[in-house]
């Protein structure tokens, strides 16, 4: 009797790269080189180092030192790695002069990004954006991208259009791009027809930093299953129900996470997708208190929130997951001025957030921790709203 044979292909090997500058400091890029081991991990790779190499200017040919370069290399070479990924945007030149050194397949964050997202697609919509956006970071890389992958298909940051066939004339690419963007179009008309369709119901949508718990609090309040999962991205389509508090109805949805680094041609493609943010009456901010660096995360959505036409719209910050809250606890001999490590979940509140007092608000989805006073709260807001909109609508109230 044949044996089983596992045919399930190996998770790759993953070296991390990332460079400090006078944008960002030492701390900042290793909190930006564990959130992509994270998004490394999401993609289905195992990160096993992390480099960093202190520059003013990147090189113009292979963005970090000739000296990092090598040690890179020789890491590489003794320790069978399949992928190198650079935190930061590579031009095509420096993608190839690399690749010629390190001689084994290398990504930067966009590619890795645009990878987990061709993974979490599952929509027609989705998958057009995503594709999309594929082409679009691909077209100027062409010349050296294709011969790559003559040499090695599949894996991390090779899914998607460039697995299917190697394209070296750029027309076909941008016939394709021309296409996709059609398709898009009547889509997004579709997608607008079923906005209006809705009415004028009172539009409420989740919005924050990837895996910070918007599915989660999507489907306490609605009531309803929304996929969640511990890892980035794990919903790219946007969700929305209708979800009645007390007496009184109104659309909720739950929208792609943002990141740091977002693509520009992601924001692009999925435009549409945010229409449903842009059109909102108002907007939860979802935070995670819990993570080291949330504050940044708060910039980042408030960032992202600008470009697309909605920091306008009035907002509300939810700090979510307050059961998983840490913080270090000060010896009482240590003078040194607190930082924000060392305050208690109560002092937290007391510090900057206290003048957001009235727009924020500290739960915990996952273990329903002030959910009632949350409820109320978009209760209150909504039923503001409606007896605006609707004044003779009196028997709601």
């Amino acid at each position: 009797m044949p044996k089983n044979i596992d045919t399930a292909p190996k998770p790759e090997h993953a070296v991390l790269v990332g460079v400090i500058n006078q944008e960002q400091d030492t701390k900042q890029v290793k909190e930006y080189l564990d959130e992509l081991a994270f998004l490394t991990e999401t993609a289905g790779a195992i990160p096993v180092k992390q480099f960093t190499q202190k520059v003013k200017i990147p090189n113009p040919r292979t963005y970090i030192g000739e000296g990092k370069l090598e040690e890179i290399e020789y890491y590489v070479k003794d320790n069978d790695i399949d992928l190198v990924i650079f935190d930061d945007d590579l031009s095509p030149t420096q993608l190839r002069n690399i690749e010629k050194v390190l001689q084994c397949k290398l990504i930067d964050r966009t590619n890795l990004i645009l990878d987990i997202f061709a993974r979490r697609a599952q929509t027609a919509h989705a998958k057009t954006q995503v594709e999309l956006a594929q082409y679009e970071y691909l077209l100027p890389r062409l010349a050296g991208m294709w011969t790559h992958l003559e040499r090695q298909r599949g894996g991390i940051g090779l899914r998607g259009p460039g697995e299917t066939e190697i394209e070296t004339d750029r027309r076909i690419v941008r016939d394709k791009i021309a296409k996709l963007k059609e398709q898009l179009k009547k889509i997004d008309k579709q997608k607008a027809t079923q906005r209006k369709n809705r009415g004028k119901m009172i539009r409420v949508a989740l919005v924050g930093y990837t895996n910070v718990g918007k599915s989660t609090i999507m489907t306490l309040l609605s009531k309803s299953e929304v996929f969640a999962e511990n890892k980035l991205f794990a919903t790219l389509d946007t969700t929305v129900r209708k979800v009645v508090i007390e007496n009184l109805p109104f659309l909720l949805s739950d929208t792609v996470g943002f990141i740091r680094k977002l693509p520009h041609s992601l924001v692009e493609s999925f435009k549409s997708t945010l229409d449903e943010v842009r059109e909102s009456d108002i907007l939860l901010h979802v935070v995670d208190i819990s993570h080291p660096n949330f504050e940044e995360q708060i910039d980042v959505v408030n960032q992202t929130l600008k470009e697309i036409g909605s920091a306008e719209t009035e907002s509300y910050i939810i700090f979510n997951k307050i059961d998983a809250y840490t913080f270090d606890k000060k010896d009482e001999d240590d003078l040194t001025p607190k930082t924000k490590e060392n305050y208690t979940l109560d002092e937290l509140k007391r510090t900057w957030m206290a003048k957001n007092n009235e727009h924020c608000i500290f739960i915990s989805a996952k273990h329903k921790k002030n959910i009632v006073s949350f409820k109320q709260m978009i209760y209150d807001k909504v039923k503001e709203i409606h007896a605006i909109r609707y004044p003779y609508n009196d028997f709601l109230y």
